[in-house]
């Protein structure tokens, strides 16, 4: 029998992105239990830790899954994170060849301190390929067109942040 998997999907979201809500939801289809855990980050953020969690709070009960995503933040090493939350495996987006190469030193780093660690990775749907936390600052910071780059709710914030 194949027991329940607990999926941790660890980030900055700085910010959260109509990219990041794809792979919450189709890990969401496939895990019963899924924890979005924003890290506070090691470098500077446009929005604090708390304005990152309660933006993916709303995003991820706009497309109805409060009730199967937990959203939580930590600070310190991944695996610290998986331990605490009793996670089974992280689940990791790629959208290019860059991320591919950066997401594998990662999960060498991680299986080298964590042995039991376990990712997952989900490819960007072509169409979201594009997104990253960064060209959306830079789209919002030049008073670009936010429309189907993140979720309204943080449209929203990121003009009140440009």
């Amino acid at each position: 029998m194949m027991k329940s998997v607990h999926a941790l999907y660890p980030g900055t979201f700085d910010p959260l992105t109509l990219g990041h809500l794809d792979i919450v939801q189709r890990a969401a289809a496939l895990f019963p239990r899924l924890t979005l855990a924003i890290a506070e980050g090691g470098r500077k953020t446009l929005f604090d830790i708390g304005e990152r969690v309660g933006l993916a709070r709303a995003a991820v009960a706009d497309i109805g899954l409060e009730d199967r995503v937990d959203v939580i933040d930590f600070s310190g090493l991944l695996v610290d994170c998986l331990r605490e939350t009793g996670a089974d495996l992280v689940v990791r987006g790629i959208r290019t060849v860059a991320d591919l190469e950066h997401e594998q030193g990662m999960e060498a780093i991680n299986r080298r301190l964590y042995p039991d660690f376990e990712a997952m990775t989900f490819f960007a749907r072509p169409e979201l390929s594009m997104l990253s936390g960064t060209l959306v600052r830079d789209v919002a910071r030049c008073g670009g067109d936010l429309t189907g780059l993140v979720p309204g709710n943080v449209a929203r914030a990121l003009e009140g942040k440009a």
